[in-house]
C-alpha cells in the first residue's frame, strides 16, 4: 500500500489500530485525518493543489499520539530494556509492539505489515531513507529478541555531545532539538532532572543544565558533568548516540551511582 493510494476506511482503521493498539483511538485518528474531497466551487488553483495522502496523514497522526502517550508515562521507556512493558503495564494489557519506540513501531507496521516503501516512510519519521531502513531492521530484531545495545562509537559520540553543549551554551534550542532523536528519552535517578521523552521535552529539560556542564569522559565515553564549586560531581550526563543523533541521556545524581562511575575531566578546546 503506497502513500499515494486512496485506501478504504476499513483499511485505514486496520492501519491505525495496528499502530495504536486501541480501536477507539484508531477510530478517532482516522476521523481526524480523513479529508473531504475538494468542493466543486473551489478555485482551479486549489482544485489542483496536492492533497496529503491519507495514509501518510494517518501515520503522522498516530506517531504523534504514540509520542504523546510515551511522554505521559511516569517512567520513560528504555528502548533497550525488554522487560519494560511487563514491568510498567497492567497484566493482560501487553502488546508485543510495545517493545518498540514510536518511530520503530510506525516503520515496522508501515513497511513489514502494510508494504509501504522505506522511501515513503522516511519523511513521516523525520529520517533519511537509509536511517529509516535501519529503524526497520532494529524493530524486527527487537521483536525477535535478538537486538543488542550497540557498541558506542567514541568519535561520533564526542562530536554529538560537544555540539549539544555548544548549542546549550549559545541558548540555541533549535540546534539542541536537531541533535536529538525524535524519540529520545531522558532517564534519571533520584536528585536528577525528571524523566522526559521526545526531542522538544528533552531539549527544554537539559538546555540550562548543559549550559553550565563541563565535558568529561564517563566510563570512557563522552559525557557532561555538573560539579559543585569544590569540583565534586553533582550530576553526570551519559549519552547514547545512534546515526549521529542522541537517542538517550542518562542523568545520574545519586551519590551511590556516581561513586561507581569512572569520570575523567576533558580539557576544553582553546578559544
Amino acid at each position: 500500500m503506497g502513500l499515494g493510494t486512496a485506501p478504504s476506511r476499513t483499511r485505514l482503521l486496520a492501519l491505525a489500530h495496528r499502530l495504536l493498539g486501541s480501536p477507539d483511538e484508531a477510530a478517532r485518528a482516522v476521523s481526524q485525518t480523513r479529508r473531504p474531497p475538494v468542493a466543486p466551487t473551489a478555485s482551479p488553483a486549489s482544485a489542483t493543489a496536492p492533497t496529503p495522502a491519507p495514509v501518510a496523514d494517518l501515520a503522522r497522526a498516530c506517531l504523534e499520539l504514540l509520542r504523546a502517550r510515551e511522554s505521559r508515562r511516569p517512567v520513560s521507556q528504555d528502548p533497550w530494556d525488554r522487560s519494560w512493558p511487563e514491568s510498567r503495564r497492567a497484566p493482560g494489557d501487553l502488546d508485543p509492539l510495545d517493545v518498540l519506540t514510536p518511530s520503530e513501531r510506525v516503520v515496522f507496521v508501515l513497511h513489514d505489515e502494510f508494504t509501504v516503501p522505506y522511501e515513503e516512510i522516511a519523511p513521516i519519521v523525520e529520517r533519511t531513507p537509509a536511517a529509516t531502513r535501519r529503524l526497520g531492521t532494529r524493530a524486527r530484531r527487537r521483536l525477535e529478541g535478538t537486538e543488542k545495545m550497540p557498541e558506542p562509537d567514541p568519535a561520533r559520540q564526542r562530536t554529538a555531545v560537544a555540539a549539544f553543549r555548544s548549542a546549550a551554551r549559545g541558548g540555541d534550542l533549535a540546534a539542541l532539538h536537531a541533535l536529538l532523536d525524535p524519540d529520545v528519552v531522558l532517564r534519571s535517578d533520584t536528585g536528577a532532572p525528571p524523566p522526559a521523552h521526545g526531542a522538544r521535552a528533552v531539549a527544554h529539560a537539559l538546555a540550562d543544565r548543559a549550559r553550565t556542564a563541563l565535558p568529561a569522559l564517563v566510563d570512557g565515553v563522552a559525557g557532561l558533568v555538573r560539579a559543585a564549586p569544590d569540583g565534586t560531581p553533582r550530576t553526570v550526563y551519559a549519552f547514547t548516540v545512534l546515526d549521529d543523533r542522541i537517542t538517550a541521556v542518562d542523568a545520574l545524581a545519586d551519590p551511590a551511582h556516581l561513586s561507581r562511575l569512572r569520570l575523567t575531566p576533558e580539557t576544553e578546546p582553546a578559544r
